[in-house]
């Protein structure tokens, strides 16, 4: 398989963070305008984080996601068709329509899920991560959650086991300073959720989670000591979602100036303006890739539309417990 040259790479990066954020401004307002059923959780403003951290995976490594999982999945590698059919809850989804936002899943690309409950995908993790071991293999696991899900039980048990077992984990905490509407020093006694790592005796890193590169730079190397049999390693991510804990979200927690402020430091406007002025790519290139984002994603809400919805007879198909 031919390796990508360095400017390939960060153009794919740009194109996947583009994705993102297109895909997540049309399910906003698809959802507000009935299109969408159930609730929808989007990540606008969070695109460095999953794409930092995938662009240094495998297609065979593996990911465990959240509630707003929909930037992890593109950055892993999801069709965009099949997860905006999946939100429609049409036949030709990822899950037939019956997941939905919270529960896209493509697990021959190593998306296994995700996970609707706070911290769901986290005690998950260590059990892809001891089979794919005891398997032979090389492949790591990365585990997103959010700074609420580390003050569950399971995100210190999960990390015990991990670092006791020197699993091949990548803990992946996107801090966006809000657990649903709980500020994080409501929550939580430390500054940073990365602290806890000391617990474990594990590295724990913090990055600017606006700064894609920064997040790529933490995830290789984070990649590189678990491929080597060295155990997880704790990232914590300092971002911020644009829009509210769920579509619909009133957001009498925080204030619009604050939304403002995180705004002005856009993950997508920071990497294109890199990309212009230290990589010297034109203008025109970046505008080539917007230009082909902009059709897929309105191809994906046609394929979306026009698929059948899904028979009321495949509502007990797939359904394991």
């Amino acid at each position: 398989m031919r390796v990508m040259s360095e400017k390939e790479r960060l153009l794919e990066m740009y194109k996947k963070m583009v994705t993102i954020r297109r895909f997540e401004e049309k399910v906003s307002d698809l959802f507000s305008k009935g299109f969408i059923p159930g609730f929808v959780h989007v990540c606008l403003g969070q695109e460095a984080t999953a794409v930092g951290i995938c662009s240094a995976l495998r297609k065979d490594d593996y990911i465990t996601s959240t509630h707003r999982g929909h930037g992890h999945c593109i950055a892993k590698g999801a069709d965009v068709k099949y997860m905006m059919a999946e939100l429609f809850g049409k036949a030709t989804g990822y899950c037939k329509g019956k997941g939905g936002s919270m529960h896209i899943a493509d697990t021959d690309i190593g998306i296994m899920g995700a996970n609707g409950i706070v911290g769901g995908g986290i005690p998950i993790a260590p059990g892809i991560a001891f089979a794919a071991r005891e398997k032979g293999t090389d492949r790591v696991t990365v585990c997103f959650f959010g700074d609420g899900a580390s003050s569950q039980g399971s995100f210190h048990e999960s990390l015990n086991i991990s670092a006791v077992w020197k699993l091949p984990v990548i803990y992946v905490c996107e801090n966006n300073l809000y657990a649903n509407t709980v500020p994080l020093i409501k929550q939580m006694n430390v500054n940073d959720v990365a602290t806890k790592s000391k617990a474990y005796d594990i590295p724990g890193v913090i990055v600017d989670g606006n700064n894609v590169l920064s997040v790529f730079k933490e995830a290789e190397e984070a990649v590189k000591r678990a491929r080597e049999g060295n155990g997880p390693t704790l990232i914590e991510c300092k971002t911020y979602r644009w829009h509210g804990h769920y579509e619909g979200d009133p957001e009498l927690y925080r204030s619009q100036d604050e939304v403002n402020q995180w705004k002005k430091k856009d993950p997508m406007v920071l990497f294109r303006s890199y990309l212009l002025k230290e990589i010297d790519i034109a203008n025109k290139i970046l505008d080539e890739i917007d230009n082909k984002v902009h059709k897929e994603i309105e191809d994906a809400v046609r394929f979306a539309k026009e698929s059948p919805d899904t028979e009321l007879s495949e509502a007990l198909t797939d359904v394991f417990a």
